[in-house]
């Protein structure tokens, strides 16, 4: 039971987080517009892809978990 819990703690730590991030995307004005992005705009409608910014956060994601992962090893 005790497994649980913490885990609910971690999912509500991350949901907390990705919350703040959606607030603060629009201090960075770069994400989502940057080259390498596919943004094609039709007579009645437009779609938009963010391709390098997708890349680029996964690769921030990818070192700050494998950083925690290894100082909660430890």
């Amino acid at each position: 039971m005790r497994q649980l819990g913490v885990m609910l703690v971690v999912l509500g730590g991350v949901i907390a987080a990705m919350g703040v991030a959606f607030l603060l995307s629009d201090k960075f004005p770069l994400l989502g517009r940057l080259p390498g992005d596919i943004h094609i705009e039709g007579k009645n409608s437009s779609f938009h892809f963010p391709v390098a910014t997708c890349l680029i956060v996964s690769v921030i994601l990818t070192v700050a978990l494998n950083v925690i992962a290894r100082l909660l090893r430890k």
